[in-house]
């Protein structure tokens, strides 16, 4: 790397895009993908009817709104509800709904990477739910884990709704689950989602839809290399690609070269080169199981506590607490 590109590389979205596409295979982070039009995209996917993880996480919290409320409060001194990767909230205005109903003391921190969407959700809430009490965050899950720390005078129960955790490997996992651990006391308690295996078919339907929403979506992160770091990328030469490995239950995305190029990114001084058919990985989303589950969380220090399921039978929400020592 010479000394030009050294001194360009002066923000992590910049340093990431150089670091995926020199490397092979070349990837992507997914994160990148969340601006503005990637949120919207990511709303029009959850509509889809081919993507059940939403719908099925919703039907579990409306269920068991009750039970899953009561579990999170602390009856004594109120709590505070941390949730990372908030987006629009659609599932957790139910709970906060709930809570405010009840005059339950708490505060909500939602906690994301895309300044749009907390902007978003931060009017909505004020409009919506008035009473609740409000504190949003701009930041990556990996960064705010040691302010999350400092929430330590009362309970706090976090959040993380979407399967958010399937879009890490299983040592990832475990290492962002011994973070979450770390910042967890005795009574504080965490609240996520993990996607079920099932049939192969119904997974890969939810990742490509008929529509091409879902190509739309991953096609965005390079928009958004084209827009921010000034490339040239054309994204018609690219065909978005899923394949689902049901031994490993993952899901991972792919965008594919369908002819040679070279595309310049002169905010990063690079000429990259891409041979015909050659990928780039943008995404995964793993599938689970309770034994996977139970090793994750075993790994991590922590124990299931409790774990609700859909009617379908496809989705489970898990509740963890601190291992007892």
């Amino acid at each position: 790397m010479d000394t030009i590109t050294k001194k360009s590389l002066n923000t992590s979205f910049k340093q990431e895009v150089f670091e995926g596409l020199t490397n092979f295979p070349k990837y992507l982070s997914s994160k990148y993908i969340y601006d503005k039009k990637g949120d919207k995209l990511f709303q029009d996917i959850m509509a889809m009817p081919e993507y059940y993880l939403t719908n099925c996480e919703y039907d579990i919290i409306k269920t068991h709104t009750k039970a899953i409320a009561e579990i999170f409060q602390h009856k004594d001194d109120g709590f505070d509800l941390i949730e990372l990767g908030a987006g629009d909230g659609k599932k957790t205005k139910v709970l906060l709904k709930y809570l405010s109903e009840h005059n339950v003391e708490f505060n909500y921190k939602p906690i994301d990477i895309s300044q749009n969407a907390i902007d978003s959700l931060a009017k909505n809430l004020k409009q919506e739910l008035p009473k609740v009490k409000v504190d949003p965050e701009i930041g990556e899950y990996l960064k705010v884990l040691e302010r999350l720390k400092t929430f330590n005078k009362r309970k706090k129960a976090i959040v993380v709704l979407g399967s958010n955790i399937g879009n890490l490997l299983h040592p990832q996992a475990i290492d962002f689950l011994s973070k979450l651990k770390d910042t967890m006391a005795k009574d504080d308690l965490l609240f996520m989602g993990f996607d079920q295996k099932k049939d192969p078919e119904i997974i890969l339907q939810a990742y490509n839809d008929k529509a091409g929403v879902t190509a739309a979506f991953n096609k965005n992160i390079l928009e958004r290399i084209n827009t921010e770091l000034d490339a040239n990328f054309n994204t018609k030469n690219f065909r978005h690609w899923e394949t689902y490995d049901p031994e490993t239950g993952t899901a991972k995305s792919f965008l594919v070269a369908e002819k040679e190029m070279t595309v310049t990114i002169d905010a990063i001084a690079l000429n990259i080169h891409f041979e015909k058919w050659e990928t780039i990985h943008t995404e995964i989303s793993q599938k689970y199981d309770d034994k996977i589950v139970e090793w994750l969380a075993k790994e991590s220090g922590l124990r299931i506590e409790n774990d609700f399921i859909d009617k379908k039978g496809y989705y489970k929400n898990y509740i963890f607490r601190r291992k007892k020592s």
